[in-house]
């Protein structure tokens, strides 16, 4: 049987043997080949060049000159998993957890720009929904960021962290805050108005926790309104679409454990619990939807194909840090040992990206797969710790 603390470690050493530098499923426009080709100007063909890199199981990317790079979110990732692990490692990992902290410091968006600290993608990013520039602030990112420099400057003292933290809160509050019929939330873009549930949840999180962090309780309800919002959007079922475009209409797993995650942290941060029963009923619905008896984690509600890494990170803390019951251990213990068996691969020391019903996509990214696998662990085996030590 695989070792799960031994893959955890090799992850870890894995990243930094690469730097913490690597590719990304949406970084096909970073290609020099398609910069130079003239394509560029056109919308359909970046969005065709990043779907193919996206969907390709072969990985052309050296080829079409794009470099390795570190993405603020998958550096961000690896502090919140080297947190996890203070209390079998905490030197090493808080002084590792520093150096990269620093480096998030340095790449902060232009703050003449947006006034405050936030971070974007390295890469120009198109989506259906919207384009984005490489370096524009977007939400997710700009949480993720902030949370892990909050968490890492109360854990070592570092006000600096802290305060770049509090600006990122901020800088959500004055660039992302938006109203439309009458609903108030937080946008994924500076500027676009689309409504996606999981960065309205994770804005209000992270705004409501630095808001609490510097005692401004309108920022705080200005946070819950928002996430009132989201809340009064869960179907009867308990699940969410992922956001209210009509091509937004898709229920899949990662994205339903980020919004009970978020909502989970501001009922805690918040010290509300306003939203337990939508939380409680977000739950039952998300251990009944997305896995299969195996253990198999499935990408979308209504199909289990294609099976992906970062559905099976996501699902381990969200079954081990919101549910946090016995059935979910013993569900989370199941995705774990089917995803060791099917989707790590011991002789290249790293997780595969996805697996199809005919082929598995092996190509190798850091922040969408390795990163989210590595904290997805070390949030498993604190949680796991913490049960058993309760137990005892």
């Amino acid at each position: 049987m695989v070792n799960t603390s031994e893959v955890r470690k090799t992850l870890l050493t894995r990243a930094l043997e690469h730097d913490f530098a690597g590719y990304d499923p949406f970084d096909g426009l970073n290609s020099r080949v398609f910069a130079g080709s003239g394509l560029a100007r056109f919308r359909l063909a970046r969005l065709a060049w990043i779907q193919f890199f996206k969907r390709s199981p072969v990985n052309f990317r050296a080829i079409a000159g794009v470099p390795r790079m570190r993405n603020p979110k998958g550096v961000a990732l690896f502090i919140l998993g080297l947190l996890e692990e203070q209390g079998t490692a905490a030197p090493a990992a808080l002084s590792l957890a520093c150096e990269l902290a620093d480096w998030l410091l340095l790449t902060r968006c232009d703050g003449t720009l947006w006034g405050g600290s936030a971070w974007g993608y390295h890469f120009d990013w198109e989506a259906r929904a919207f384009s984005v520039k490489a370096g524009k602030p977007n939400a997710i990112t700009t949480c993720y960021v902030a949370r892990s420099l909050l968490a890492l400057g109360k854990a070592v003292g570092r006000q600096d962290y802290v305060s770049a933290a509090v600006e990122a809160g901020y800088f959500m509050d004055t660039h992302l805050l938006a109203e439309q019929d009458g609903a108030v939330y937080f946008r994924y873009i500076p500027g676009e108005p689309t409504l996606v549930h999981n960065a309205n949840l994770w804005v209000s999180a992270v705004v409501g926790s630095v808001a609490r962090e510097a005692g401004d309780e309108r920022l705080v309800e200005r946070a819950l309104v928002a996430a009132r919002t989201s809340a009064a959007m869960q179907r009867e079922d308990g699940s969410w679409a992922y956001g209210t475009r009509g091509h937004h209409r898709f229920v899949d797993c990662f994205h339903t454990g980020y919004n009970l995650e978020a909502l989970d942290i501001i009922d805690s941060c918040l010290a509300r619990g306003e939203f337990e029963q939508v939380r409680r009923t977000g739950m039952e619905y998300f251990r009944n939807a997305f896995f299969e008896s195996n253990g198999a984690v499935k990408y979308y509600s209504d199909r289990l194909w294609p099976i992906d890494t970062h559905s099976v990170a996501q699902a381990l803390i969200t079954l081990s840090r919101v549910g946090a019951l016995d059935r979910d251990f013993a569900l989370a213990d199941r995705i774990l040992d089917w995803a060791l068996a099917n989707l790590y691969d011991a002789g290249t020391r790293r997780f595969v990206y996805q697996r199809h019903r005919w082929y598995v996509n092996r190509v190798d990214y850091l922040r969408w797969t390795q990163a989210w696998a590595y904290y997805g662990l070390t949030v498993y085996e604190s949680e796991r710790a913490k049960k058993l030590g309760g137990a005892s």
